[in-house]
């Protein structure tokens, strides 16, 4: 027997069936959202799955065409193991645009769903009229761009490094217009201009008193302007290391995975209605992300620490999840957790804040060792480089995305140290960009 139970968050079932549509409206309606294990009987066992790609991509499907509003952005769907055979677990957003519902039965009590409990309930017609009446109406995707001479070379690329390409429609596609055809405010967003500023700052002490550095990576695409970040982020984190045999160990100023998923939820969740955009500030002893908008109307604190999500730009996180900069909806503030405590967040009426202070060198040296901290650009160089080669004498095919993802350098950063590794004849590639490998020249570097 499983040791995880039905309840008002979750929902077993042992083979997908024509009640998912269902249960996935009463999660969205629920305020908590919840999740969904395909593949389970009552007691959390898994019972026999078969071609599971197939049944992910089905699933997919049938939550975005056979419910409205629009669900992307506010679902996952990921394969999981329990006990070793495959199992599928459904995680879904609590929705910002209540109330969902089935197409083909309508905003009515036979389409309506909610969660009471461990069951899924119709909703009553006076339920359904309140929802309606909230329902969020300064979403981006009905706020006009201020341009309409907007062009997107940028998102295209990065669409095409992941081996997806953007038709004609994508724009209708991607939910970049209004319902009268314009650019909405999602497009300026992910344009390659806008006004818009994402400032980086950097502070002489533990106040702000003496200003050093205030850049703007903003004004353009805010996947470039987020990845532009993490570069900078690059430069300013140290990373100790102490050289010993037969390995080299390491500990980070700041976790490189912690600051890449603030940075992400920071951007992606930021409220962009009221003009306000997410700042980055560097101080001798941390760093700050901070967010404008607070957390969204009906997430708790605790629900937010606990991972539940609500998100308040569905569209934004869809696109970046297209390319690789989320992974799971709803694991970012889980990751942060497991490297800081939840006193890093500061929740405010209308910002929300983290903050990483900075770890000091621990390492224990020999008389007649030196430590060696790799503050400076040449050991950092030594370092990033050693990480890269690693990951490709692992995983020969392995992309330049998937390893930012894994390491949490910017692309550009990757990019680059890839050059220098080919530079150094350290590797080669062999093969095309898509369908080919690395060839490591010399193991012993």
């Amino acid at each position: 027997m499983g040791d995880m139970r039905e309840s008002n968050r979750v929902e077993f079932k042992r083979e997908l069936n024509d009640k998912l549509e269902k249960e996935v409206v009463g999660f969205l309606n629920y305020h908590e959202g919840g999740v969904i294990y395909i593949g389970v009987d009552d007691d959390y066992n898994p019972v026999e799955l078969f071609d599971v790609d197939s049944l992910q991509l089905k699933i997919a499907d049938r939550i975005k065409n056979n419910i409205l509003p629009s669900t992307l952005g506010l679902f996952d769907i990921v394969k999981e193991e329990l006990e070793g055979k495959p199992i599928i677990k459904v995680v879904i957003s609590s929705g910002t645009e209540k109330p969902y519902y089935i197409r083909s039965f309508g905003m009515s009590p036979t389409g309506c769903y909610i969660r009471i409990g461990s069951a899924t309930q119709p909703m009553t017609t006076d339920n359904i009229d309140e929802l309606y009446s909230r329902r969020v109406r300064n979403s981006l995707k009905k706020i006009p761009s201020p341009r309409q001479d907007l062009t997107f070379n940028q998102l295209k690329i990065y669409y095409e490094e992941h081996k997806l390409k953007l038709n004609n429609s994508f724009a209708q596609n991607l939910n970049l217009l209004t319902e009268d055809g314009r650019y909405n405010y999602n497009a300026y967003l992910l344009a390659d201009e806008n006004n818009l500023p994402i400032r980086v700052v950097k502070y002489l002490g533990t106040t702000k008193k003496e200003l050093i550095e205030n850049q703007d990576y903003g004004n353009r695409c805010l996947i470039t302007a987020t990845n532009r970040i993490l570069d900078k982020f690059e430069s300013e984190n140290k990373v100790f290391a102490k050289i010993g045999y037969p390995y080299r160990e390491e500990k980070q100023m700041i976790s490189r995975t912690a600051f890449r998923e603030a940075l992400i939820n920071a951007v992606v969740h930021n409220d962009y209605s009221n003009g306000g955009t997410p700042i980055v500030e560097f101080y001798s002893d941390r760093v700050e992300i901070t967010s404008t908008g607070g957390l969204p109307l009906g997430l708790s604190q605790e629900e937010f620490l606990r991972g539940i999500t609500f998100p308040r730009n569905q569209d934004l996180i869809r696109v970046f999840k297209d390319v690789d900069l989320i992974e799971n909806i709803g694991s970012g503030v889980l990751r942060i957790l497991e490297e800081y405590d939840k006193t890093c967040f500061e929740f405010m009426e209308h910002f929300l804040r983290v903050s990483f202070k900075y770890r000091e060198n621990t390492f224990e040296y020999d008389n007649d060792k030196k430590a060696h901290d790799t503050e400076n650009d040449t050991e950092n160089d030594t370092v990033k480089e050693e990480v890269i080669l690693k990951l490709l004498q692992a995983d020969k095919k392995i992309s330049a995305n998937k390893i930012a993802k894994e390491t949490g350098y910017g692309i550009a950063t990757v990019k680059r140290y890839i050059t220098k590794l080919k530079d150094a004849k350290a590797i080669k590639r062999v093969g095309p960009d898509k369908g080919g490998y690395w060839e490591i020249i010399d193991d012993k570097k």
